[in-house]
């Protein structure tokens, strides 16, 4: 018969395992009810951030849940990837971030602090957004394609010059390519976004600069900036008679900036699945499209395992770029 001592021990691990059990599904159930965060690693009013707010909406729609979106802008978005990285896996937070923080950043940056391979778990591709070069019309009369504008900056060193929205950045790396292909001389400027970039070339101030289809597009058809080349390996559908660098004999900028949603590793795969279904319906809305397409930027989904392949090839697309512009990666 067993002891006394045996019976409160056994009670005591029963109560003990009951206890564990019961909070474990209470914490379960109230992460089904949380709201979710959408990370995103640079200031409210960018792409990025309008990109996430109409994802959010959507999300909102399809999942019944409160989805609310957090800037934690900074350092190019790292800010944002470590605080995803040491969240919990429990579909409360996501992260969404472009290639510039997953791929260039690690590739640019010593000790970044999050490994976008081993750190993050994919979720979908949810855009593209392809960048244009744009030349002041104010300041380079007459330049209507890159051929055009070499030619211009050869005979006006003084004054040739192009606006990059950040340093280590896709654009100052085609802007080093430009240079390096065309031999002209001119003065690489780093700018925090481009926003600022097409402000400068509307007033005169800057001869070309590099920014989205969107900030650049409005003062095209104002008739303040000519578009000259659009990046990618094809001409975009909204812009057909701007040439690919490619076309016009700068290669090297074939690589389209893409933005995905990514949770931290360790979710379950059926949470995952879920959620890579919620998003595919979101960026096939006409809500979603017209929001987006309207600053530029092409509505595009990729499953889970899509996007994983992109951020994986987008980082060796950047590093080969990285080393044409003369750059080491700071991992070689």
């Amino acid at each position: 018969m067993p002891s006394i001592r045996f019976l409160k021990r056994f009670a005591l691990v029963a109560t003990l395992g009951l206890s564990f059990g019961t909070a474990a599904t209470s914490t379960l159930a109230q992460s089904k009810t949380d709201p979710i965060r959408i990370l995103v690693g640079f200031p409210a009013g960018g792409s990025s951030d309008a990109i996430a707010r109409s994802l959010a909406n959507g999300l909102q729609r399809e999942l019944g849940r409160n989805v609310i979106v957090e800037n934690r802008p900074g350092a190019g978005g790292q800010i944002a990837a470590v605080a995803l990285k040491n969240s919990t896996p429990d579909g409360t937070t996501l992260f969404l971030s472009n290639s510039h923080t997953i791929a260039i950043v690690p590739l640019t940056m010593p000790k970044v602090g999050f490994d976008p391979i081993a750190d993050f778990q994919p979720i979908a591709m949810v855009a593209i957004n392809p960048d244009v070069l744009a030349s002041s019309v104010a300041v380079t009369p007459g330049v209507d394609n890159l051929a055009t504008f070499t030619k211009w900056a050869a005979a006006n060193p003084d004054k040739a010059s192009i606006g990059v929205p950040s340093a280590d950045s896709a654009p100052e790396f085609a802007a080093a390519i430009f240079v390096k292909t065309t031999g002209v001389k001119l003065t690489v400027v780093p700018y925090r976004g481009d926003q600022p970039i097409a402000l400068d070339l509307v007033g005169g101030h800057l001869s070309a600069g590099v920014g989205s289809v969107g900030t650049m597009i409005q003062h095209a058809r104002a008739g303040k900036v000519k578009l000259l080349a659009v990046n990618g390996p094809r001409r975009l559908l909204l812009l057909p008679n701007v040439p690919t660098f490619a076309e016009q004999g700068i290669a090297g900028y074939e690589e389209v900036m893409m933005t995905g949603l990514y949770a931290p590793a360790g979710m379950s795969t059926e949470l995952a699945k879920s959620y890579s279904l919620a998003v595919a319906k979101v960026v096939a809305s006409p809500e979603y499209e017209q929001q987006i397409s309207q600053m530029g930027i092409t509505p595009q989904f990729g499953t889970a395992a899509e996007l994983a392949e992109r951020t994986r090839n987008a980082t060796r697309e950047y590093t080969k770029m990285m080393l044409s512009a003369g750059r080491t990666p700071v991992n070689q």
